[in-house]
């Protein structure tokens, strides 16, 4: 029997193992599917985590047009930016933006505001790749299919 050691141990960057996950978004609640993602692009649900480090893995989302919002969200949720210019806030609500050309962008902005500010953040946000269809040109690496709508039931929302 091997004794218990009492030093925390600290992953080096060389020592890191990026694995690949696939999610289908399809159905999925925004928040909760952004939390589950946020944690794997960080490496908290890794054994070795080390906050300095980048120990994430790669997460592909396929669907993410046909993510869901519950309540009244979807006409409410108001998204803000700054033009730099004096009065210049400019507001779209999400059900705007999932109908528009880029809505995948309601994911990325909801994943990206649970991931530290900084280098190491950025580092971590370009191992998350969206997709609005079915279609992702990351086949060689095999992803392992995560089913997020299984882990729990307020995961997915009905039609």
């Amino acid at each position: 029997m091997k004794a218990l050691s009492k030093q925390t141990r600290s992953i080096k960057p060389a020592e890191v193992e990026k694995k690949w996950h696939l999610i289908d978004a399809e159905g999925l609640v925004v928040g909760r599917l952004a939390t589950i993602v946020a944690n794997i692009l960080r490496g908290k649900n890794k054994p070795s985590f080390t906050p300095h480090v980048d120990c994430g893995d790669h997460v592909i989302v396929i669907n993410a047009d046909k993510v869901r919002f519950t309540g009244k969200k979807r006409q409410e949720k108001t998204y803000y930016k700054h033009t730099g210019y004096a009065g210049g806030i400019k507001g779209v609500t999400a059900d705007k933006v999932l109908d528009g050309r880029f809505p995948e962008r309601v994911l990325e902005k909801a994943v990206e505001r649970m991931i530290p500010r900084g280098p190491l953040g950025r580092q971590q946000m370009k191992a998350l790749h969206l997709y609005a269809g079915t279609e992702h040109p990351h086949d060689g690496q095999k992803p392992e299919v995560l089913d997020v709508a299984s882990m729990n039931r307020k995961n997915k929302v009905a039609a």
